[in-house]
């Protein structure tokens, strides 16, 4: 596999992962939306299909890791070379940002209709003087088609839900089967893949929105804290590390028990 495979496949299936993935989010946000307020179902779903799209575009090219989770197990499972460690993860985060940047783009009358609505702005809380500290201060309102965030803020809980939940994602991937390289998924791997991603999002995913992926919370977050989106709110950089930290230990774990368990 040449550097040019790892680039075009992981940058345009992590592309494909995102614009599918962050697009169930804004229809369900957004006002003028037709799938307004489908609710977690529609969500856990359309990230599923998003991440078998994904895959299944990128699978013969790369391996479609799609995710640096992913390619850390499968470095350390021994599947993927540490040397294509660094092109995989600049090519998934590249992927990402433009992903976010198509959901924007498709949603560009949805997000100006609800940044500018009275009644949205009215419900958003202020940075300074919640009564409950515990929940997310800084999260604008279209932050969370971007990014995850967790219901109660606890770094040390949320850390553990995303190496949990990462955890599971990458075993799941490390002991199905892989495709004839040995370092990615194939057109079965993707869709077992994608069943796993729905099953963690419906079972885990309640207290932090399971980013379970660094690139899918990084990549986006930096779009909304660049984008000319009028009345978004901050970023919340301040728990940006957790979905890049918690994903990254659980796939490490998972890789270490594979080669313990599995090998």
């Amino acid at each position: 596999m040449s550097s040019s495979d790892i680039f075009i496949g992981e940058t345009i299936g992590t592309a494909i992962l995102i614009l599918l993935g962050g697009g169930v989010c804004a229809a369900v946000t957004l006002k003028r939306s037709k799938a307004r307020n489908a609710g977690w179902l529609a969500i856990t779903f359309g990230w599923g299909f998003a991440v078998l799209t994904g895959a299944y575009i990128a699978s013969g090219v790369s391996g479609a890791h799609l995710n640096p989770a992913v390619t850390i197990g499968l470095a350390i499972q021994g599947g993927t070379a540490w040397s294509d460690v660094p092109l995989y993860l600049v090519s998934e985060l590249f992927g990402a940002m433009i992903g976010a940047v198509l959901v924007w783009a498709v949603y560009y009358g949805q997000f100006h209709a609800h940044l500018t609505d009275p009644e949205i702005l009215e419900d958003q809380p202020a940075e300074e003087g919640l009564v409950d500290q515990t929940s997310a201060p800084k999260a604008g309102p279209v932050l969370g088609i971007f990014t995850t965030g967790p219901e109660i803020r606890n770094a040390v809980q949320n850390v553990v839900t995303e190496v949990i939940a990462t955890f599971v994602l990458v075993l799941a991937i490390l002991t199905q089967g892989l495709n004839d390289e040995g370092n990615g998924l194939g057109a079965l791997g993707a869709l077992i893949t994608a069943l796993v991603v729905v099953g963690i999002g419906l079972s885990l995913g309640g207290p932090t929105g399971y980013a379970i992926n660094p690139v899918r919370d990084l990549g986006p977050r930096i779009v909304h804290a660049l984008l000319p989106l009028p009345n978004k709110g901050g970023s919340d950089w301040g728990y940006a590390w957790v979905p890049v930290v918690g994903p990254l230990i659980g796939a490490a774990l998972a890789g270490g028990l594979y080669n313990l368990a599995f090998a």
